[in-house]
């Protein structure tokens, strides 16, 4: 992929990110072909929405981790996108319905970096990079469908355009992660306080880690890196929910507690 047309395909995301509008597909000219072009197109946007005072990339997520999510998706493979400093909130996400085109809700576990995870070779599996974890949370990944019918989008497209992303709610973190059972956690989702699904935190690439290793290589495969601080949300363990104006979110993580979100 040329690099103008990387920058244009990154030009038109961002001017609908900025202005909040809805996108159709990309000219066929700018579109990234596979995924390599759409990570490139990725950063670009990341460069250009920095610029406009959007905040800097201070996490990832992680899209497509668990079978109930590539079901839904029909994408049978993981893909990443950037979390916003400004989007991330804590304990309680007192959210505005408005800010979104069309708001969802995810039921997740993260996990804050106490250290960079480097390129190494070999590659990384979750044992190497266990080491680095600081805290583990429960969460709700908070998705924007920005898109007229994301259904006709391709998933290079989806993943230049942060696959969905749009920030998250972080519980309390667990420092003691490594006396649980990370394949084994139930999680929940309720909405207005009627349970709206579950599901196993075994469900994230058969373990949660596997999902934080497949990111480092994921960017070291670009020459980058999970840097110390970061934190990256590992994937849904429930279906993405789409929510209403005054809605309100609980997940819960058995063993990492409970996160909420409002949108008012």
């Amino acid at each position: 992929m040329q690099v103008d047309h990387i920058r244009g395909a990154a030009e038109h995301i961002s001017a609908a990110r900025i202005d909040g509008r809805r996108m159709s597909a990309l000219p066929s000219g700018i579109r990234p072909d596979d995924e390599t072009e759409a990570y490139a197109v990725q950063s670009r946007v990341h460069e250009i929405l920095a610029a406009n005072r959007r905040g800097r990339v201070v996490g990832h997520k992680i899209g497509c981790t668990t079978p109930v999510m590539q079901e839904y998706l029909g994408i049978h493979n993981p893909c990443a996108g950037a979390i916003f400093q400004p989007t991330v909130h804590f304990q309680q996400g007192m959210l505005k319905h408005a800010d979104f085109l069309h708001p969802g809700v995810e039921a997740e576990i993260a996990v804050f970096l106490g250290e960079e995870i480097a390129a190494r070779d070999g590659g990384h599996d979750r044992d190497s990079v266990a080491d680095a974890v600081q805290g583990v949370f429960a969460a709700i990944e908070i998705v924007d469908d920005r898109w007229d019918d994301y259904t006709a989008i391709d998933t290079p497209t989806l993943i230049a355009d942060d696959f969905f992303g749009a920030g998250c709610v972080l519980g309390d973190p667990v420092a003691d992660w490594q006396d649980l059972d990370l394949t084994g956690l139930k999680g929940e989702m309720r909405i207005n306080g009627k349970v709206v699904g579950d599901g196993c935190s075994g469900d994230i690439l058969g373990h949660p880690f596997e999902a934080l290793a497949w990111l480092a290589n994921s960017l070291s495969a670009r020459g980058e890196s999970l840097m110390q601080g970061q934190i990256v949300m590992l994937g849904s363990v429930v279906q993405t929910k789409w929510v209403e104006h005054m809605d309100e979110v609980e997940v819960e993580v058995e063993k990492l507690g409970k996160v909420t979100a409002w949108f008012g």
